[in-house]
């Protein structure tokens, strides 16, 4: 998902604006995860970028998404930029 989140919705507040993004981009992450997985694959991943556009876009791992979208919310923006991308994950052995 590459999308555009605009934070000004008329009469509601931006704070309100902000926690339903978030909402939309759990229900992502869930639909995304209870896809089934290919042969050899042990869960799913995410590449995730947040920020005022896509050229500014920072990296961060999906455990920090929501607080990324938090401190790009403090700037007052009149749009977020998210970006969560799937991969296939495969775990590793601790040494």
């Amino acid at each position: 998902m590459k999308k555009i989140f605009p934070t000004n919705a008329g009469k509601h507040a931006p704070a309100r604006v902000i926690e339903s993004i978030k909402g939309e981009i759990r229900k992502y992450l869930k639909r995304e995860r209870g896809k089934k997985l290919p042969e050899g694959v042990d869960f799913w991943d995410f590449d995730c970028r947040v920020g005022l556009s896509a050229e500014e876009a920072k990296v961060v791992h999906v455990k920090e998404l929501s607080g990324a979208i938090d401190e790009t919310a403090k700037a007052e923006p009149e749009a977020i930029y998210i970006e969560v991308l799937s991969k296939q994950g495969i775990r590793t052995k601790r040494p």
